[in-house]
């Protein structure tokens, strides 16, 4: 388009000359400089009076109105009958058509209801904007970028909108987000090329790589306004603000369970339903969501691929691997908002929840027996299964103890420890293990107490060996006020709850908790029957 310097200021109209501005001005103004000089026809352009100075093939035998239209005609000679029907109410207008009433009321309320889409001008009659797209909305508008062009802008900004959203697989562009993720779905389902250098982890887009980089930057932008809480993720973000509104708008029909995020509910429903989509290719087993089927299918592989860089630990999914290592960094992320206990899982912290409401939901039908936690009387119920509900498929050993059939499974695992000591034949399957051992060749005892000079082979070690200096006990039973230095000495404190005795006496049947308690209880009443 050629240069345009002279600018209306009303509307933004441009033109190359400033007599053609003045003429424009006059259609803001109402200004009508040539008249007709045989009626009372006024007209803001000089080219106009000349048309209506032409011949007119239809007259007026009461007046001198001339017209090239027969309508035109016959709507005029309405203004000579006595029967005018539209009658203006502020001054002496009367009008056959309710039409030009309206228009003509304009004048008086001020009113302008048609509006120009591409710059500021408003009228009274939809004919003098019509009139006014026409004369001033007449260039060319281009997209820069691409080629399309259009004569008004209007059309131009809703060409523009299909360049908002943009596929970064592609050159497509669509006006709304939700076309993008149709066309992401149909043309690149399945593609994942954007891999992260640190975990190997694949993304179908861009921004959603960018995301997962913020679980290796520690990057979380969105930051709650009402506590120190940050997420990486603008939904975490919106669950977690529910936690101080108490607002849980999505509801269960059947049991009444509410949530303050719709997925939840939607995996919710699959209780009732039972429907359980996700299938396991290998055998039998099918879930009701997909992270539950991954979790299921690494049973099949064996594979452990999330490993604790402190002690070697090995976890099949990442969020048990996060839940191990606060035993590392004591973080203790759960807290209850009735008193200052803390808890390092969810589910311990509901357990003690139950302290407070005093509710022990889980009921033994055998016998009576009640527990805070559904996994506390898992452990409870095994009291009286006669049979064993582990067996070893490599040898006869059986045991009721999930924990007691792991180690017992390590035993026959000892030939695949990767890591061998080069002094003699012991080999262990973490490598923290071995540089503890290696330390008992070399005598060597690195890590030092600072406050009474006592000496250890680990780290590990030395850190629960400061608790008899510190007094702190970081394992506390969620069923009383017991607290422990240690987890082993939690671990014997909670049989106390569960009723479970697993050493028993072969002389007389007496059972305990511990096997220390076993020990004792021989020597003492049975060493001389030994004898």
């Amino acid at each position: 388009m050629g240069e345009k310097p002279f600018v209306c200021v009303e509307c933004g109209y441009r033109t190359t000359d400033e007599n053609s501005l003045s003429v424009h001005m006059r259609y803001h103004t109402g200004e009508k400089p040539y008249k007709c000089d045989q009626c009372d026809y006024s007209t803001a352009q000089k080219g106009k009076l000349n048309s209506h100075d032409c011949e007119k093939s239809y007259v007026c035998g009461h007046c001198s109105f001339r017209t090239n239209f027969k309508t035109f005609l016959s709507q005029h000679m309405r203004s000579h009958t006595k029967d005018t029907l539209y009658k203006c109410d502020q001054c002496d207008y009367s009008a056959k058509r309710k039409y030009n009433l309206d228009n003509h009321l304009a004048t008086h309320t001020g009113e302008k209801p048609y509006k120009c889409g591409e710059c500021r001008f408003r009228t009274h009659e939809k004919s003098l904007l019509s009139q006014h797209m026409e004369i001033v909305h007449t260039g060319e508008y281009k997209c820069n970028l691409c080629d399309y062009s259009a004569r008004r802008k209007r059309s131009l900004d809703s060409h523009l909108a299909k360049h908002t959203y943009k596929c970064d697989q592609c050159d497509y562009s669509a006006a709304r987000e939700s076309a993008l993720r149709i066309h992401l779905a149909k043309k690149h389902a399945g593609e994942k090329p954007y891999m992260c250098g640190e975990c190997g982890f694949r993304a179908a887009r861009k921004s959603g790589l960018s995301i997962h980089m913020r679980n290796h930057t520690g990057v979380k932008p969105y930051k709650c306004d009402q506590c120190d809480y940050s997420a990486a993720q603008r939904a975490n973000l919106i669950s977690h603000l529910a936690k101080h509104t108490g607002e849980k708008p999505y509801m269960c029909g059947e049991c009444g369970y509410r949530t303050h995020r719709k997925g939840h509910l939607t995996h919710h429903m699959k209780v009732h339903t039972g429907e359980r989509p996700y299938k396991c290719d290998q055998c039998d087993y099918s879930a009701a969501k997909k992270s539950t089927l991954d979790s299921h299918l690494v049973l099949h592989s064996g594979e452990k691929p999330y490993m604790c860089g402190e002690c070697g630990y090995r976890a099949t999914q990442k969020s048990a691997l996060t839940s191990h290592m606060r035993k590392h960094t004591r973080e203790k992320p759960f807290k209850c908002d009735q008193c200052d206990y803390t808890a390092a899982t969810k589910s311990a912290l509901r357990i003690h929840m139950s302290n407070h409401t005093g509710q022990k939901r889980y009921l033994c039908d055998k016998c009576g027996f009640r527990a805070y936690g559904k996994s506390q009387l898992t452990v409870h119920m095994r009291t009286h299964v006669v049979k064993t509900l582990f067996k070893c498929d490599q040898c006869d050993f059986s045991t009721v103890r999930k924990g007691n059939f792991n180690s017992h499974l390590a035993k026959h695992a000892r030939e695949k420890k990767p890591f061998k000591c080069d002094q003699c034949d012991y080999s262990t399957v973490q490598k923290g293990k071995l540089n503890s051992h290696l330390a008992k060749h070399t005598g060597e005892k690195p890590y030092m107490c600072g406050e009474c000079g006592h000496r250890t082979t680990s780290k590990h070690i030395l850190y629960v060996h400061l608790r008899t200096h510190t007094g702190e006990k970081p394992y506390k039973c969620d069923q009383c006020n017991f607290s422990a230095a240690t987890k082993l000495s939690l671990k014997y404190h909670l049989k106390h709850h569960t009723g479970v005795q697993p050493y028993m006496c072969d002389e007389c049947g007496y059972r305990v908790s511990r096997r220390s308690h076993l020990t004792k209880h021989i020597m003492r009443l049975h060493a001389n029957e030994q004898l």
